[in-house]
């Protein structure tokens, strides 16, 4: 005798809690954001000089971390994994900055040529950096190339720690000081606002190389062999791309942007350690992340964003709101807007640029 068929129950229609519980964090966070930010205006505390102070450091700060972010988010469109040994390479650039303009300085030419002497530092520490990523490119990582993603990663945060430390251990866990230097000295007004000169200096070098970086990945052989690599290697090594050689240059480009980065970083902070590079590392992938990881424009944005924000957020929102302390909690404040970007747009502000899967 045949079985009755029992008809097929309706499934039942979940609420939509998790997206209810999601806007309801948006739309708190906008209103956080809006009130905060009117209460602090409109109580005339800051005046309008000082609010432009604030954007401009934002600006030189974000700038850096967008030169880091490049190439954490260069390693990430070609090889699918986060290198976090970028934020050392970025620290050794700062170092070497250090280091010769110290010898510089002991020479009398610090004094006497300045403008050039900067050049030279900034030269030597994209160098040096340079040549660290491409160190661990060789050493580090390509032994490991096509292993699971959990055992770069672990090499990644190994090699983080062994530079970090081997640095301490060389040249000492005190802080390091730039030279002073006149032309360094005071401000001056760029478009109507008034400019610390070492902001400047940073503010167009990091715009004059992200201009080349641009130029060098969308307009050059190289940059089409990068982003051929980083669509599809196996394509790409067919097609009779060199994809080491590849790898190994996005890896020198990043360094190279680290190295300028720490440079910078030293110029503006004026002092730089063995353990300079954490911090900033960390903030430069929320930067990447922030723009859209694999996305090299979204690096550049998501770097100048974190910082103008991480400036501006304490004394704008954070003050507005009652918070005590709120200058002392920027690095929250940073950290907190990657929550809520990744909260209204997952794939970051540009979005997220990745080769598609293929079968």
């Amino acid at each position: 005798m045949a079985e009755a068929v029992r008809p097929e129950r309706a499934p039942l229609r979940q609420l939509p809690i998790l997206d209810g519980f999601l806007w309801l964090v948006r739309i708190a966070a906008i209103v956080a954001v809006v009130w905060g930010s009117w209460v602090s205006i409109s109580s005339g505390r800051l005046t309008g000089q000082q609010w432009r102070n604030l954007i401009v450091f934002g600006v030189s700060q974000g700038s850096v971390y967008a030169l880091i972010a490049l190439g954490y988010t260069m390693v990430y469109g070609v090889l699918r994994f986060i290198n976090f040994a970028h934020g050392e390479v970025f620290m050794l650039g700062g170092m070497t900055a250090y280091f010769i303009t110290d010898g510089l300085a002991r020479s009398g030419f610090w004094l006497s040529q300045p403008w050039l002497s900067l050049f030279i530092a900034l030269v030597a520490a994209m160098t040096v950096s340079t040549l660290v990523a491409v160190a661990l490119e060789r050493v580090a990582y390509r032994p490991l190339r096509g292993k699971p993603r959990l055992i770069p990663f672990i090499t990644a945060i190994g090699a983080s720690f062994f530079l970090q430390y081997a640095t301490g251990g060389l040249f000492g866990v005190d802080f390091k000081s730039l030279p002073n230097t006149e032309v360094l000295a005071g401000s001056v007004r760029f478009a109507g606002i008034q400019v610390v000169k070492p902001q400047l200096v940073v503010i167009i070098t990091a715009i004059v190389m992200m201009i080349g970086l641009y130029f060098l990945v969308e307009k050059t052989k190289a940059g089409r062999a990068m982003r051929s690599v980083a669509e599809d290697a196996e394509t790409a090594a067919l097609m009779g791309v060199n994809v080491d050689r590849t790898i190994s240059m996005v890896f020198a480009v990043g360094g190279a942007m680290a190295g300028a980065a720490g440079m910078l970083f030293a110029l503006v902070f004026g002092q730089i350690d063995f353990f300079s590079g954490f911090v900033p590392g960390i903030k430069a992938f929320t930067a990447a992340v922030l723009g859209g990881i694999g996305n090299i424009p979204g690096a550049m944005l998501g770097g100048l964003t974190l910082g103008i924000v991480e400036s501006l957020g304490p004394s704008l929102v954070l003050t507005g709101l009652g918070v005590r302390g709120a200058h002392q909690l920027k690095d929250m404040v940073a950290f907190l807007v990657l929550v809520f970007v990744l909260i209204f747009r997952p794939t970051g502000i540009l979005g997220e640029r990745l080769a598609e899967e293929r079968a």
